[in-house]
C-alpha cells in the first residue's frame, strides 16, 4: 500500500525521495519536529531480497545508539509488528554522488573529501560501528562541509548481534568498493572501511573505479590477487604522496593499510610528512608471475578480533608539545621518557612533535622568520632522534601563533589527537600572573592529557 499522503504515528509522509535496493526514503514531517525529516521503510513485497528485512533490523538496532555530527539524528522507529519505519534527520546538504559527473576532481578536493570522510569513519569507529558500505551515495555533506554517513543496514556493531553474518553466507556490499576480507566473511575490521575509502578516492582522482564494476562474486574475488592499475598511470599529474595514500588503503592485507581512519585523515592533511615507499612511484601493475603466485598461495586474511574501538585504542595519535625555548634538558628528557613508555605499549601509535613559534606567520620575503621556522624543525627532529622511530611514524610541526595553548588545542582538534603530552615549566612570575600553557591545555583539550613536571627538590 502506498505510504505517500498517510499519517503514521503522527508523521505525515510525503513523496519518495530515493528508491534503493532494500528500502524507500520518504520526505516526512511531524508537528513536534522543526527540522526536515526522512522516513525509511523496507521493501516488503513478495519476491524481494530477504536481506532487506534483516538489514533493516540491523539499522533499527544501530541507529538509536549513534550520535554526533557525522550521522543523521535518530528520531523514531516502529517494528515489523505494524508498519516498520525509521525516522531520522534529513541532511540539508549534497551527496557525494553528485560530484561524480565532474570527475576527475582537483587533487586538493580529493584530499579534502578523503579527510572529511575519514573523520566521519573515525567518529563511527569510536562508536563501535564498522560501516561496510562506504560509497558515494552513502556520503552526504552538511552545509559546513562535515561529512555524514548514512545507511547502516550492512554495518557491524561490536556490541550487538550481527544478524547479517548469522543469516547469510554471501557477502553484501557495493562491489566497486568492497574490501577483500569482506569476501571471506570478515565483518568486524574497521580497516575494511579504509579500503572502501581508498577505492573512492581512486575514483575521484582518476574518474574510474580501481576494480571496475563487477556484477558477480567471481569478478569481485579478483582483487584478492590482482592489484589495480596505479592511479598515476591513469592521471599523470597525481602527486606521489596521494598515490602512496590510495594504494596503501587498497592493500589486500588490512595490516598494511593505515591502522585507523584518524591516521589516514592525518596523512591527507599533512602530505609533506608522508613517508613515501615504492608505492608512490609505481606506474605498472604486478607482473603475471607475481599475480599467479598470489592466486595459488593466497595470503591469510584473518585479522585479530579487536573490533572498531579496539583498533583505535591500539593505534592512537599521540602529540607531544615541546617548548624548545624554555624546556630544560631534564624536562626534555622526562618528556621523551614519557612518550617512549606510551609508544612502547601502543605499537601502532603515531607521534606528532609540536612546537609553537610565538610570532606572526612569516611572509614570503621574511627570510629570518623562515630560518627560525626551519631551525625549530631541526630542533624537534633532534629531540625525537633518541626515540628511534621509523619514518612515517613520527611527524614534526612548528605552529606559528601568538597564543601557544590555543595553537596546541587547535592542532589537537583538527587532527583528532587521542593523547597530548605537555611539559609544565618552573614557577615564574609570568606563569603565576597569566596562567600556564599546560594548565589551559589540560583543562580544554578534546582528548586525554599527560602533564610532565620536574619534581621539586627541597
Amino acid at each position: 500500500m502506498p505510504l505517500t499522503g498517510r499519517v503514521i504515528d503522527g508523521f505525515a509522509i510525503g513523496e519518495v525521495l530515493h528508491e534503493g535496493g532494500m528500502a524507500l526514503l520518504h520526505r516526512a514531517s511531524h508537528p513536534n519536529e522543526a527540522s526536515a525529516l526522512l522516513m525509511k521503510v523496507p521493501r516488503l513485497r513478495a519476491g524481494e531480497d530477504p536481506a532487506a528485512i534483516v538489514s533493516f533490523e540491523m539499522e533499527q538496532m544501530i541507529m538509536p545508539r549513534l550520535a554526533g555530527p557525522h550521522v543523521p539524528r535518530f528520531v523514531a522507529m516502529a517494528g515489523f509488528e505494524a508498519e516498520p519505519y525509521i525516522v531520522m534527520e534529513r541532511i540539508e546538504g549534497t551527496a557525494l554522488s553528485e560530484r561524480l559527473r565532474d570527475l576527475p576532481l582537483p587533487i586538493d578536493d580529493v584530499a579534502a573529501i578523503g579527510a572529511a570522510v575519514a573523520d566521519a569513519l573515525d567518529d563511527l569507529h569510536h562508536q563501535h560501528v564498522v560501516h561496510l558500505d562506504v560509497k558515494p551515495a552513502n556520503i552526504l555533506f552538511r552545509p559546513d562541509g562535515t561529512a555524514v554517513l548514512v545507511d547502516f543496514g550492512l554495518a557491524h556493531h561490536d556490541q550487538l548481534p550481527d544478524l547479517m553474518a548469522e543469516e547469510f553466507r554471501l557477502p553484501y556490499g557495493s562491489t566497486p568498493y568492497m574490501a577483500p576480507e569482506q569476501l571471506l566473511g570478515v565483518r568486524h575490521d574497521p580497516r575494511s572501511d579504509l579500503f572502501a575509502l581508498g577505492a573512492l578516492m581512486y575514483q575521484l582522482a582518476t574518474g574510474e573505479t580501481p576494480f571496475g564494476e563487477p556484477r558477480h562474486l567471481k569478478g569481485v574475488k579478483r582483487r584478492l590477487w590482482r592489484d589495480p592499475v596505479p592511479p598515476r598511470r591513469r592521471r599523470d599529474a597525481m602527486p606521489p604522496w596521494l598515490q602512496e595514500v590510495i594504494l596503501r588503503c587498497l592493500e589486500v592485507n588490512p595490516d598494511r593499510r593505515h591502522p585507523t581512519a584518524a591516521q589516514l585523515a592525518f596523512d591527507l592533511r599533512h602530505p609533506d610528512q608522508i613517508a613515501l615507499t615504492a608505492r608512490a612511484e609505481r606506474r605498472r601493475r604486478d607482473d603475471l608471475i607475481t599475480v599467479l603466485r598470489r592466486r595459488l598461495r593466497p595470503e591469510p586474511l584473518a585479522p585479530r578480533q579487536l573490533g572498531a574501538a579496539g583498533r583505535i585504542a591500539a593505534a592512537p595519535i599521540l602529540a607531544v608539545a615541546i617548548d624548545l625555548s624554555q624546556t630544560s634538558d631534564d624536562l626534555a628528557g622526562m618528556l621523551r621518557n614519557q612518550v617512549q613508555k606510551m609508544l612502547g605499549t601502543r605499537p601502532g601509535a603515531r607521534l606528532a612533535c609540536l612546537n609553537v613559534l610565538r610570532e606572526a606567520a612569516a611572509s614570503a620575503e621574511d627570510a629570518a622568520a623562515r630560518n627560525r621556522h626551519v631551525q625549530r624543525l631541526v630542533e624537534l627532529r633532534h629531540w625525537a632522534a633518541p626515540l628511534r622511530l621509523a619514518e612515517g611514524r613520527v611527524t614534526f610541526h612548528v605552529l606559528e601563533a601568538p597564543d601557544a595553548a590555543e595553537a596546541i588545542l587547535d592542532y589537537a582538534r583538527a587532527n583528532r589527537v587521542d593523547h597530548l603530552v605537555v611539559g609544565a615549566r618552573e614557577n615564574s612570575l609570568s606563569r603565576r600572573l597569566l596562567g600556564s600553557v599546560s594548565g589551559q591545555v589540560a583543562g580544554e583539550a578534546p582528548c586525554s592529557v599527560t602533564v610532565v613536571r620536574r619534581r621539586r627538590v627541597g
